[in-house]
């Protein structure tokens, strides 16, 4: 039984890493046509639909995690660019990572992929309007960000992406492993009827908790999706699945503590509270489909 879990930590290993630095590979060489400042520039103009869709594709061109988006989030209220557009980055970026939702694809299938990129981008704009509309631009402490420099133009270049692809693998590398190691021992070690009688039956209140379960977790992206595909083939529903993925990603604890020093009390609750809601609807639409 442990020489078959090994066997299987070894093949989604793999598999994983193939997939990681071929596609982030070629992302990182993309990247060196994409024209950041025209993006920004679209960002300030007067159609908000343009704008949140500009904002949208900054989110999915920079693969941030939660915590490392703070910075440019920081670095664009600065430029005092159109609060709700900041917003719809905020929430988006996280979640909308194209290595990523490439290997969701892969793993839980493209039309999993293709319906969690749709209804995370969706409720990421109207997120972002609403506390917009609702003046939650209040709650923005005065911050100055110090030691960050906006990155220049990128230029297409060879050796700068496989050195931003060294760089990813060796922050996102080690996620990877994890969620194979579990993905495997689940796999292995864990009964099929118990995940399947526990999680399989469609009770609509194991999307919530499993929305609210997702916020201390602090699972990446890349952890999370081999564990679901596991988890998914012993039984267990994919709208709790999703629920939690999209909270452990979207509003994870070092990303609140981290917004508690540039937003307000009541922003960062809303914050917490708009992803729980988001994941949790993201969670039933998954149930439909």
């Amino acid at each position: 039984m442990i020489i078959e879990t090994f066997k299987s930590f070894i093949g989604i290993a793999l598999e994983l890493t193939i997939l990681f630095i071929g596609i982030s590979f070629l992302i990182s060489l993309v990247q060196g046509f994409i024209p950041y400042k025209k993006i920004e520039k679209m960002l300030v103009g007067k159609n908000k639909i343009v704008g949140a869709l500009f904002a949208l594709i900054f989110a999915f061109i920079t693969p941030f995690c939660s915590c490392s988006t703070i910075p440019v989030v920081v670095n664009m209220l600065n430029k005092k660019l159109p609060f709700g557009l900041i917003m719809v980055f905020l929430f988006a970026s996280p979640l909308l990572d194209p290595t990523i939702v490439t290997i969701m694809g892969v793993y839980l299938g493209w039309k999993v992929a293709i319906i969690y990129t749709i209804v995370t981008a969706i409720f990421s704009v109207i997120i972002g309007f609403t506390l917009e509309a609702l003046g939650f631009e209040r709650s923005v402490k005065k911050v100055v960000m110090t030691g960050f420099n906006e990155e220049n133009e990128k230029k297409f270049d060879v050796k700068s992406a496989l050195k931003e692809t060294l760089g990813l693998m060796k922050s996102v590398y080690p996620y990877l492993l994890i969620g194979a190691a579990v993905g495997a021992i689940i796999q292995g070690l864990v009964p099929t009827e118990f995940i399947s009688g526990l999680f399989g039956e469609e009770r609509w209140w194991l999307v919530p908790v499993a929305a609210i379960i997702g916020i201390p977790l602090y699972i990446r992206l890349s952890t999370m999706i081999p564990i679901s595909q596991i988890l998914i083939m012993k039984g267990m529903a994919l709208g709790p699945v999703m629920a939690m993925m999209i909270s452990s990603v979207g509003a994870s604890l070092p990303e609140v503590v981290l917004l508690k020093s540039i937003f307000k009390k009541e922003l960062v609750f809303t914050f917490v509270g708009s992803v729980v809601v988001m994941s949790t609807i993201s969670g039933f639409i998954f149930y439909i489909v």
